[in-house]
């Protein structure tokens, strides 16, 4: 025994950490390390305040210390001699706000300091990154020395909306997913969850007094492959495809995000997207036939042919001349007011088609009565009136960058998506933004090339999610309430692909929100992210590899043939490939210039290696498919 304790303090002493080895995400405001390390004991104490909001924070570092190394884990409200100190500011520190946090590591025992229990949480994110990998475990971890490195870190939030949108809409998912999603998300510090609960496949929050929004608008038919391609369903299909969640449903969700420090957005999207609500109740339509229509399951609906506003095929649009619309809304923000602690309701009006408007007599005697001058100015009517619904159950209205068309309601707030136009345009007339923009943060694009990702109409690489920037130059920051990433689900059909959609991209927007914008360097985030890969791995959860994939760009040379270059995202890669169908592994030919295939040959393989381990998936790329891209740039 004697034996083995020595060669265990040998271990100990001799395992060091740099700064260099740390991986935190996102990125600490100041973090310094010293000598030496803190090692658990096999008895763990935990010092922490008697406060009900503390109740969670001790779950949540009780579990994650306890399962993985199998240590007891005991709590007391006053313990100088804690194995872990978790302690709120008797003064408050008026720069650490009501986020911010100091956390210590010595070698006798660590300590957490906060002006209030959110603080302490996100300390303790911070604290258990420091431990080794299997810390994420779910079952106990045999032979591992539970080391924290020395360190000093003071950090603070930039933002207050750290936010993630999750589309429950266009694929249902259950009260336990949502949770789960709150559980990861909140790793990563986020605190915003903008819950998307209505559009044109399905309406999924209850509403008492209107029992056909979810008894028919939460269900459609349920269809595989490519959204928006589908077959319009037949009379014989069952529509027994959704759900919805209750409203207890919802107020259990609302308690388990708040004692996670997360508020949760509601989204009722209106009056374009909201097909579910009018097959539910088609007189809130403008359009006769809207009582033939059915909630859709995925079919074309738009022509975009033309860009946005799209044109309709189908009237999916609540009808702004018909007053039931608004008794209709005024009975659903009531409820949802009542549900949602949060300040903010969401409203939508993004993409509203307006072709059905254009020749509907109702809508041409509204415009006329009120003197409104195009279908933009019919929309801001719409809006204004609702901004006051809203308002009257004492909340405040948010809408995507649409709204500002035609006239932007009075104290309205904005969420700019179509880039970041529309968010400094809004803060230029000192209206809230917060910037969400599809060019970094609309996590539902396609990681790497086409040939490995299910299709959508564009792509978004991690290390451009990473330029995310939320204040533009010359807007003024105090208008910048924060960013956020949207998970639009047309295409995330479970949780296991909504995991690899989001990270790790939402590793790159949580640090653009976090950190200090002068923390942020793209070669030691993504040395981070490759540590975080190791997490998931032992946490069993899914991410995306894509930033190990090559990029593809292809021309013809001066004789017509072929040239593929290949391009990496990341430093450190070595690419392999063939054409001779096999399957290429470090042992092939290594990429160094452009390739051009042989005269038959019809597949290009390409595998990469770092240090050489394999780090990237088997991409086929066929010969026929690069031939059609040189023709489409044409």
């Amino acid at each position: 025994m004697r034996k083995m304790a020595f060669l265990l303090g040998i271990c100990i002493s001799t395992f060091s950490f740099s700064q260099s080895t740390i991986a935190i995400i996102p990125e600490p405001v100041s973090l310094k390390t010293g000598s030496g390390n803190f090692v658990l004991p096999q008895s763990i104490s935990i010092e922490s305040p008697s406060n009900p909001e503390m109740k969670q924070v001790i779950a949540v570092l009780k579990d994650r210390l306890a399962v993985p190394t199998g240590s007891t884990v005991t709590v007391s409200n006053a313990s100088a001699n804690a194995t872990i100190r978790l302690l709120l500011n008797k003064t408050v520190d008026e720069k650490m706000g009501k986020e911010g946090y100091a956390l210590s590591v010595t070698p006798k025992n660590i300590v957490i300091r906060a002006n209030q229990p959110a603080g302490l949480f996100y300390g303790v994110q911070t604290l258990l990154q420091l431990f080794p990998k299997e810390i994420e475990s779910a079952s106990r971890v045999s032979n591992i020395v539970w080391a924290a490195p020395v360190v000093e870190i003071s950090d603070v939030p930039r933002f207050g909306w750290r936010g993630l949108m999750f589309d429950v809409t266009r694929h249902f998912f259950t009260k336990a997913e949502v949770k789960q999603f709150i559980d990861d998300m909140v790793r990563y510090k986020y605190n915003l969850l903008h819950l998307h609960l209505t559009d044109d496949e399905g309406w999924r929050l209850e509403i008492k007094g209107l029992p056909k929004l979810t008894e028919v608008g939460a269900w459609n038919v349920k269809k595989t492959g490519y959204f928006g391609t589908f077959s319009p369903p037949t009379a014989d299909e069952p529509r027994n495809y959704g759900g919805f969640y209750t409203q207890n449903d919802i107020k259990e969700l609302v308690q388990y995000a708040k004692e996670r420090f997360v508020n949760i957005l509601p989204e009722i999207d209106v009056p374009g997207h909201s097909l579910a609500a009018v097959v539910s109740y088609p007189e809130l339509s403008c359009t006769p036939e809207a009582n033939t229509y059915r909630v859709r399951s995925g079919e074309v609906i738009m022509d975009w042919s033309k860009g946005a506003p799209p044109i309709a095929l189908v009237d999916n649009t609540l009808c702004p001349a018909n007053e039931k619309v608004y008794t209709f809304l005024d009975k659903v923000m009531t409820q949802v007011a009542q549900l949602f602690p949060f300040e903010y309701i969401h409203v939508g009006g993004d993409e509203c088609p307006k072709n059905y408007w254009e020749k509907n007599d109702a809508i041409k005697a509204l415009m006329q009565r009120e003197k409104l001058k195009s279908m933009e100015e019919v929309q801001s009517y719409f809006e204004k009136r609702l901004e006051k619904i809203v308002e009257s159950k004492g909340k405040k209205f948010m809408g995507w960058d649409e709204i500002l068309e035609g006239g932007l309601a009075p104290s309205a707030a904005v969420m700019s998506w179509r880039g970041v136009k529309g968010g400094i345009e809004a803060a230029k007339m000192k209206h809230d933004v917060v910037m969400s923009p599809t060019t970094y943060a609309y996590l539902d694009y396609m990681q790497a090339d086409a040939i490995t990702e299910p299709r959508i109409y564009a792509s978004l690489r991690l290390n451009k999610t990473y330029e995310f920037e939320p204040v533009p130059d010359g807007v003024d920051a105090q208008y910048i309430k924060g960013g956020q990433a949207n998970l639009w689900t047309e295409q995330v059909y479970n949780m296991r692909h909504a995991q690899y959609m989001l990270w790790p991209r939402a590793f790159a927007i949580a640090e653009s929100v976090w950190s200090p914008k002068e923390k942020k360097n793209w070669n030691h985030f993504f040395s981070k992210v490759e540590n975080h890969f190791e997490r998931f791995d032992v946490a069993e959860k899914k991410y995306s590899p894509a930033v190990y994939d090559p990029i593809f760009n292809v021309t013809r040379t001066a004789d017509s043939s072929l040239r593929i270059e290949l391009g990496k995202e990341v430093a450190g890669l070595d690419i392999y490939y063939s054409f001779d169908n096999s399957f290429p592994d470090r042992f092939y030919p290594k990429y160094t210039t452009a390739l051009t295939p042989p005269k038959d040959a019809v597949m290009l393989k390409i595998i990469t290696y770092k240090d050489k381990k394999q780090v990237g998936r088997m991409i086929a790329m066929p010969i026929a498919e690069l031939r059609s891209r040189i023709e489409k740039k044409k």
